[in-house]
Formats: structure tokens, sequence, C-alpha cells
């Protein structure tokens, strides 16, 4: 049991740590990815008023429906819708969160599904 407290309490530090960088505005929202175990979360944020601009996540239909095999080619599609529903709402240009998650295997697929999708980071 302390090791799991450990691990979550290492994981709110990095978190903060990054969310103290990096702030989303109007111009230029935060792309903000979490992942659990099973499924990628992506999500398109404007701080300023603490709103949710445009989403995506494994869970969503136009994902199911595409029957991607693995885990890291789901979040690059994630990656890429999150870009085209954001940019069908006029944002090109943001600033990515990665959370307390390391810029690894899914978070850097999902970066770089939206790179390819045409958002600036």
């Amino acid at each position: 049991m302390l090791n799991a407290d450990k691990k979550r309490s290492t994981y709110l530090k990095r978190k903060f740590r990054v969310r103290k960088k990096v702030v989303g505005i109007a111009e230029r929202p935060r792309l903000n990815v979490y992942r659990s175990n099973k499924h990628i979360y992506a999500q398109v944020v404007d701080d300023a008023k603490g709103r949710t601009i445009a989403s995506a996540s494994s869970l969503s239909k136009e994902i199911r429906t595409l029957s991607v095999k693995g885990k890291i080619n789901t979040a690059k599609k994630v990656g890429e819708l999150a870009a085209k529903n954001a940019i069908a709402k006029g944002i090109d240009k943001v600033v990515f969160d990665r959370g307390g998650f390391l810029y690894h295997g899914r978070i850097k697929a999902a970066a770089d599904g939206a790179r390819e999708a045409g958002l600036k980071f």
C-alpha cells in the first residue's frame, strides 16, 4: 500500500510542476493528455475561461469504429482526432500539457498524432 501512495504522490508532484509552467490562453490553449491503464484522453482547454474547446478519447465513437490494434496506435489516433476537432473550432496553436506523465510511449504518440494532424506546439 505504501508503494502505491508514493507513486501517486510523485505523479502529483510532476503534474503540479508541469502545470505551473504550462497555461492555456485563448490564443494558445492547452492540449491536456491523460492516460489510464486502458484508455487515453485528450482535450484542448482555455484556462482563462475554464472551458474545454475540443476533446477526444479512446472511448469516442470515431476511434472505436476504426478498430485500431494496440494502445500506442490508439493514442496516436486520439491525438489526431483531438487536433481535427480543435482545428475545426479555429485552434491551430497549442501548448502541450503532458500532465504528470513522462513524455514517452502513449503520451508521445498522442502528441505526434496531434502534430501530424496540423496542430503546432
